[in-house]
């Protein structure tokens, strides 16, 4: 057998150091590359952020500033009650035009003339007076001397008796009853698919009637503690005053069941949340919607409040009360009502 010459194996003496180089080079950019990969940074998972203002946990300081409003205006009731208009109190109404130079205190003064007791309202460019049930003669005869004595003319006449004011008192309460227990059974049955079912559904329902009461009481009170404490004409309740009572219900309804569906939807979606974190979120979540919605109502009643005419300012600013009350009872009552009324009577 013929052994290898001096030359080959030179040559792959030669060979053998190139290979283990580009071992070696190969060895370190793979050492190179894990390097690298440990120096890149690792991206972390993060957790959704959640909305840190907790106003359930706050829930008893609503609460109280609530009952602050409320209460002083139950006892005005209760204790002073209310200034009637003639739409409940009975009456006559009359309405009278006069000249640009005479003063609502000439036209007030003609009438302390008469020996009656009366109230005026400026309205336009004229003004009402409002006195009790006077008969024919005398109401012709009071006519003829506000004529006489500050050229005043008559643009109508409005009687109401006493049986008639008793039944529209009697009609407004059941408005607002049947409104309340309607609205009581319609929230019942929308709210009867969440865990609970209808047991749950009457929380919701009775935490929104709750809400809609505090709107109701806090309104009247304020109006009596206007009207009979403060003896202030704007304070006066009448026919226009029903009106904007059931227009608030409906109103603080509307805003109740818009923070109550979200609270609906959240308990499909957020099943690893606690019922009283599901709320705080809807609220969070319907809150921004609410205020701006009622702002721009507000800023409408405000206009009409400042430049509308007299015989509207009852009428706006008990709506105005209202919708403000309404919209907070919604976001700071109701859903915390439901909140206690969940932990006193748990449902599965």
């Amino acid at each position: 057998m013929q052994e290898p010459s001096d030359e080959q194996q030179t040559a792959v003496e030669a060979d053998e150091p190139q290979e283990e180089e580009q071992e070696d080079v190969v060895a370190e950019q793979g050492a190179d590359e894990e390097d690298e990969k440990e120096q890149l940074p690792v991206k972390e998972v993060r957790e959704p952020r959640v909305r840190r203002l907790d106003l359930v946990s706050r829930r008893n300081i609503f609460f109280f500033l609530s009952l602050l409003i409320i209460i002083p205006g139950i006892i005005s009731m209760t204790t002073k009650h209310f200034l009637l208009g003639v739409d409940f109190a009975g009456g006559t109404e009359t309405t009278i035009r006069v000249g640009h130079n005479i003063t609502a205190a000439d036209v007030q003064r003609a009438v302390d003339a008469e020996n009656v007791d009366a109230s005026v309202i400026p309205a336009g460019n004229g003004y009402i007076i409002r006195t009790p049930v006077l008969s024919q003669d005398r109401q012709t005869a009071f006519q003829n001397d506000l004529k006489k004595n500050i050229g005043a003319d008559t643009q109508s006449v409005l009687e109401v008796g006493g049986t008639i004011a008793k039944e529209t008192v009697t009609f407004a309460l059941l408005a607002v009853l049947l409104a309340s227990v309607g609205i009581l059974l319609l929230l019942a049955i929308r709210f009867r698919n969440v865990p609970g079912g209808w047991r749950a559904g009457f929380q919701f329902g009775g935490s929104a009637l709750a809400a809609l009461l505090h709107d109701v009481f806090l309104l009247t009170g304020l109006f009596s503690i206007m009207g009979a404490v403060l003896h202030w004409q704007i304070g006066q309740i009448d026919s226009l005053f029903v009106t904007a009572v059931l227009t608030v219900v409906g109103f603080s309804v509307h805003d109740t069941i818009v923070v109550f569906d979200r609270i609906r939807e959240n308990l499909r979606v957020s099943q690893r949340l606690s019922f009283e974190q599901v709320v705080n979120l809807s609220i969070m979540q319907t809150a921004a919607r609410s205020i701006i919605t009622s702002f721009t109502v507000v800023l409408v009643l405000v206009s009409i409040l400042v430049a509308g005419g007299s015989t509207l300012k009852g009428f706006a600013l008990a709506l105005l009360i209202g919708i403000v009350s309404g919209t907070y009872s919604s976001i700071f009552n109701a859903a915390p009502l439901l909140v206690v009324w969940r932990k006193l009577q748990p449902v599965r």
